[in-house]
């Protein structure tokens, strides 16, 4: 009798196992393909090449490209590859850290573009030029390789022989110490407070410029939405910070359910707020809009002038 609930229970595991997997894979390949196609717009249209407003709109979009795909892997590695080398593992966590810090540092690059388009309108072109909108971006992957780097260095010097070893590829599992845990409430506060600083100063100074302008308000209405924005997607991804505090109130809930709350959690704070990233610009810029639109119709003709010819 034991050993046929065992049979059932294992079943059951590998089947919600399973669905799991099969949702987070079909979601990460929706969510890359529709950004894909805001990427494939981009580089298609070289209008968006010399506009710093783009190169940065789009860096946002491929870094979140690279963070769902390295997110749903690591999902699917935590059922089905139980002992990663660490070295391996190691890395792709460092460059998973490094995407969610660099979508923090970009909006608030994309905030303050916005900020001088709008309040120093004659000066925009000679302070935000492409080289130096491209030594911003470089910036932004250095500073956003210290949360994880400060985590392996950290993990490291509490315990030196983990390099040899092989383990299940999660933050969760890698680094649970206490200390851990600290520097990341700290280094999480540090970027989301900054970003959220420089969020608040640009719309406001945005809300001022709009309310004195007796021309072009629609220019700067348009710059609050887009910062407002900004703001509800940093809010977003902050969630991700803040799940292993929600996880911790039900930590007395049952196996089954906790394991739901988990994977609720990492549809919700990963992979959902991915989807806003095209939708600030691609959508509501005409723009870029009109151009992705040709784009999309100048294939649907292909495609049926070809079924034609089938």
């Amino acid at each position: 009798m034991n050993s046929t609930m065992l049979q059932y229970n294992a079943q059951d595991r590998f089947k919600d196992a399973l669905v799991r997997n099969v949702i987070v894979v079909v979601f990460g390949i929706t969510i890359n393909s529709i950004i894909g196609l805001f990427v494939f717009t981009f580089f298609r249209s070289s209008v968006f090449y010399n506009d710093p407003r783009y190169i940065l709109y789009i860096h946002l979009v491929i870094n979140d490209m690279l963070m769902v795909f390295l997110s749903v892997s690591l999902s699917v590695m935590a059922y089905a590859w139980q002992n990663v080398p660490f070295s391996f593992c190691v890395i792709l966590l460092l460059i998973v850290a490094k995407t969610q810090t660099n979508t923090l540092l970009t909006l608030g690059g994309m905030s303050i573009e916005r900020y001088i388009a709008i309040c120093k309108p004659l000066h925009h072109h000679q302070i935000c030029t492409v080289r130096r909108t491209y030594i911003l971006i470089s910036l932004i992957w250095s500073v956003g390789v210290l949360p994880g780097l400060a985590d392996f260095i950290l993990l490291l010097l509490i315990d030196p022989s983990i390099i040899a070893k092989a383990t299940v590829c999660t933050p969760a599992k890698l680094y649970n110490t206490p200390y851990h845990e600290e520097l990341k409430k700290y280094m999480s506060s540090i970027y989301a407070s900054a970003v959220l600083l420089i969020l608040i100063y640009t719309y406001c100074r945005v809300l001022i410029t709009a309310r004195k302008a007796s021309t072009d308000k629609s220019s700067a209405k348009k710059a609050q939405s887009t910062i407002l924005l900004h703001g509800a997607q940093l809010l977003l991804c902050m969630l991700s910070y803040i799940t292993g505090s929600i996880e911790a109130m039900y930590i007395q809930l049952s196996p089954a359910d906790w394991s739901k709350l988990l994977f609720c959690n990492y549809l919700l704070t990963n992979l959902l707020p991915r989807l806003l990233t095209p939708m600030i610009y691609g959508v509501r810029d005409k723009v870029f809009y009109s151009h992705m639109k040709g784009i999309v119709a100048c294939k649907l003709v292909i495609v049926k002038v070809e079924s034609t010819k089938g």
